[in-house]
């Protein structure tokens, strides 16, 4: 068990390093003004570009598609990317999700030929690489003005936490002239559309993810698990989830047979890169591309959950009081019910694999939490259920228990003789009237205030690690004048 205090002297020196260190990005939703390492095309048009749903579950991957976008980008035209591509993790509870809810946008700046290449070479990709009926159901949107509605932006923070319509998407793509394509049913246009809403202006990290060729798609990827250790403490806490020292596992690699061989996640660019580097990786890969992510930010759990209008798959946090005694049930599940300021209850689930579950049991009526989680939806044989992601104990309530009285001869604990029977000693056999009450008796809490997590390995894309709390960036560590990482983007 971690708290957020046992880090903060660490984690105040560290933040100093990281701000003076890292390659920010920029700060305005203004993308005319945002100048990138390139010269061409400082004048040239905006065009923002948002991918969603070409993953399935037969193993393709958005992420791959962008970065084969990307490649032909950079080969047959002088476009200029204002940013990093990014990759966006949308809301983790929404039912028909292939993997992990992922979208991702670019956003460049070139002539008008250019840009109608561009958008050729993107439905291309999108039609060759989905599989509609296996899991795709692309959208694509192509916005070609600088500065981005606010309406789009407000849209993509819903888009974290909610669920949104295809309809409602289409509406406002119409609405401010958005060009959209769409294959299957087009459920991807809520995503691409969040995607290019998504501005990152304040916390982020990044993700430099290697690809493999297709001939070694579905073999086992083999990765040393050494150098991995090594890399997660020499870089530590500018890099995470790497490996699970609990568990003994590495975290850096998928297990299907999708097109990514690993990803570094950390703090900004340059580290994420040279990481990546440092494990001498044998297999011959595609190539590596580096995003910009809303990943290890809890950004799906900013929203505050009203309750009980909450609907089913949203994602937020709530403060609550906790309202039943937890039970531990089969399968090491705990179990409990919370009550809003309004005395409004929902049950609450802490889950064994997240291995908060043991400690969730230590809870008690009365105690005070701020809760991240999910609402899962009704059932036949299940109420609409809270799924806890972590919880903070702010407040800790007084719990007493009833204990038989001592015996005034021999101090020993006595025993009830029954109800209204008094009391009799079990070692000097003296008796006491039934007037003779159970004293109650305070007890020691084995849990104590403070922010609790999951272990990494059962954590989310979003979930933020233990030591990012008080490394977040905010508005004031982005410079109009930082330029791309050099080796954002290479093949092999």
């Amino acid at each position: 068990m971690l708290r957020i205090r046992e880090f903060i002297t660490l984690l105040m020196i560290n933040n100093m390093i990281l701000r003076s260190e890292m390659i920010s990005t920029y700060k305005t939703t203004d993308f005319s003004k945002v100048v990138h390492h390139q010269s061409d095309h400082r004048d040239g048009e905006s065009l923002h570009i948002g991918i969603d749903d070409t993953d399935n579950r037969s193993g393709r991957c958005t992420t791959h598609l962008a970065f084969k976008v990307t490649e032909q980008i950079l080969r047959k035209t002088n476009a200029c990317f204002i940013d990093y591509p990014f990759l966006i993790r949308l809301n983790p509870n929404v039912p028909w999700k292939t993997r992990g809810n992922a979208a991702v946008c670019v956003r460049l700046k070139s002539d008008i030929k250019d840009q109608q290449r561009i958008i050729d070479i993107v439905k291309y990709y999108v039609e060759s690489e989905a599989v509609v009926g296996s899991g795709s159901n692309p959208g694509v949107v192509f916005f070609r003005e600088p500065q981005l509605p606010e309406t789009i932006t407000e849209f993509s923070r819903n888009a974290m936490c909610n669920i949104l319509s295809r309809r409602d998407a289409i509406r406002l793509a119409e609405k401010y002239n958005i060009e959209y394509f769409l294959l299957g049913n087009g459920r991807g246009i809520i995503g691409s559309l969040a995607a290019i809403g998504c501005l990152l202006d304040g916390d982020h990290t990044f993700e430099a993810i290697a690809y493999r060729r297709p001939e070694n798609f579905g073999t086992s990827r083999i990765l040393d698990s050494d150098r991995i250790i090594e890399c997660s403490k020499s870089t530590y806490p500018y890099t995470f989830n790497n490996f699970d020292f609990t568990n003994r596992r590495v975290l850096i690699a998928p297990h299907g047979p999708d097109p990514v061989f690993c990803g570094i996640r950390g703090e900004n660019a340059r580290i994420v890169v040279s990481s990546l580097q440092s494990l001498n990786i044998e297999e011959k890969l595609e190539g590596c591309m580096v995003f910009r992510s809303n990943q290890g930010t809890n950004m799906h759990l900013r929203n505050e959950i009203k309750l009980p209008e909450a609907k089913s798959f949203t994602s937020g946090h709530i403060r609550c009081m906790v309202s039943t005694r937890p039970q531990i049930v089969q399968g090491g599940h705990t179990l409990f019910s919370i009550e809003n300021r309004e005395g409004f209850r929902i049950p609450a689930a802490v889950y064994e694999p997240t291995g908060l579950a043991k400690t969730a049991s230590l809870l008690a009526e009365g105690d005070i939490l701020e809760l991240g989680c999910g609402i899962r939806r009704a059932s036949s044989k299940h109420p609409k259920i809270l799924n806890v992601e972590y919880f903070t104990v702010l407040e800790l309530a007084k719990v007493f228990e009833l204990h038989n009285p001592l015996c005034r001869t021999c101090s020993k604990s006595m025993k009830s003789e029954g109800k209204g029977k008094g009391f009799q000693c079990k070692k000097c056999k003296l008796k006491e009237s039934s007037s003779l009450q159970k004293a109650s008796i305070q007890i020691p809490r084995e849990i104590s205030t403070g922010l609790y997590i999951p272990t990494p390995k059962a954590h989310r894309h979003l979930t933020k690690p233990m030591h990012r709390f008080g490394l977040e960036k905010g508005l004031t560590d982005y410079s109009k004048d930082s330029a791309i990482h050099s080796n954002w983007f290479f093949l092999n």
